[in-house]
């Protein structure tokens, strides 16, 4: 099953230090051990936040897996640990999650219909969803119909301070918006 990881700096989660490829464990409860992982990206942030301090990766889980229905989090007894992703790399993994799994509850990180970035990042799902910024940030966005919810575009921009300006409001389109 593919997943996602928040690791600390040098790949250590908890204390343990995980290699690239395969690491396994003997046991998988998702309240107390295994290897831990969420199939929506945007959970690890529940667990890793700090963007300029964690890192985070694409994996895949096997063996003996556990959920315990919080959130997107499991465990397991196999980790593969197969790519680390870019920032934009895993803003645009959770957006295919959201365009995947449209009717499943919101991630706490994403915003309705309009948001401004914190932490490094705005999420934004909405109808006409906009979202704006400081330089260097990441605004992500994912458009739905009103009728279904189902999404009908996404758009994922950093804020480098010329064609996407600090502290001015974008919409899926990247256009900018003259007020929220």
């Amino acid at each position: 099953m593919i997943a996602y990881k928040g690791f600390g700096p040098g790949m250590v989660c908890l204390g343990y230090q995980f290699t690239m490829g395969l690491n396994v464990t003997e046991k998988a409860n998702c309240a107390q051990n295994g290897f831990h992982c969420a199939e929506d990206p945007l959970d690890c942030l529940s667990y890793y936040s700090d963007m300029e301090r964690s890192e985070y990766y694409l994996v895949d889980a096997g063996g003996d897996v556990d959920e315990d229905e919080r959130d997107s989090k499991i465990a397991c007894t196999e980790l593969t640990v197969i790519k680390k992703l870019t920032r934009e790399e895993f803003f645009l993994h959770a957006l295919a999650y959201m365009v995947d799994h449209p009717g499943r509850g919101w991630n706490c990180h994403v915003q309705r219909e309009q948001g401004r970035a914190s932490r490094g990042f705005a999420v934004v799902r909405g109808v006409d969803p906009i979202a704006s910024g400081s330089k260097g940030d990441i605004l992500a966005f994912a458009k739905e119909t009103p009728d279904t919810g189902k999404i009908v575009q996404v758009a994922m921009v950093r804020v480098d301070g010329k064609t996407v300006r600090p502290d001015r409001w974008y919409d899926t389109d990247l256009k900018e918006r003259k007020e929220a």
